[in-house]
């Protein structure tokens, strides 16, 4: 990973209001998303505990008619790189139990079976959450006008098999992120809090009203 300037800001370089870094001046944090494209909610917290980041939420959606509901438990060192994950919930009728780890040379396996195709990514990217956009956000504490090239280890849904998924980070704003999926041409300007955690994410997820 490589971080440079972003192309249309080259003349905008100046230290972010958010300096987040591995540490952030809230230990715990919470927070609550409604879907835009579908009937669905998201909460999750964020705690740091002994030199460990915890990601935990429930997201409660329809699919395809189906209600689903979708937990998950994601661990990442004090660096916001991804050790591990646990998914359990159900797609209608069907249960969903997920269990990822990755070693210390990012080997990833899903269910115990190794995913040779994902190997060497440090993220984790759920296709259900925008919560694991924080992990880069996080990790990579781009000035503005800074980009960065992230593959991310891709946890699709509804198939919840892994996928390498090649990103952009591109920060243009204090709290204000261009993000790039090359995999699909797809393209977001997000909104972060001073905590990393996305407040908005175009088309797919906004931020409660407290």
């Amino acid at each position: 990973m490589s971080e440079r300037e972003c192309p249309e800001q080259k003349s905008l370089v100046v230290s972010p209001t958010y300096v987040y870094g591995p540490t952030m001046n809230l230990r715990a944090r919470t927070i609550i998303w409604h879907r835009l494209d579908q009937p669905g909610h998201e909460s999750a917290r964020v705690f740091l505990a002994k030199s460990r980041w915890t990601l935990t939420g429930t997201a409660v959606f329809v699919h395809q008619r189906q209600p689903c509901r979708i937990n998950y438990l994601l661990k990442c060192d004090s660096q916001w790189q991804t050790l591990s994950g646990k998914i359990a919930g159900w797609i209608g009728d069907e249960i969903i139990r997920v269990d990822i780890s990755v070693d210390s040379d990012h080997h990833w396996r899903l269910n115990k079976r190794e995913c040779a195709d994902v190997t060497g990514c440090i993220d984790l990217d759920l296709n259900f959450s925008p919560l694991t956009n924080t992990l880069p956000i996080r990790r990579l504490n781009l000035a503005v006008g800074q980009e960065a090239n992230v593959r991310a280890a891709w946890l699709k849904f509804p198939s919840f098999k892994f996928e390498p998924l090649e990103q952009i980070y591109c920060r243009i704003g204090t709290s204000r992120y261009r993000y790039e999926n090359a995999e699909v041409r797809f393209v977001a300007e997000l909104e972060a809090d001073e905590a990393g955690l996305v407040t908005h994410y175009p088309n797919f997820w906004r931020v409660e009203d407290a």
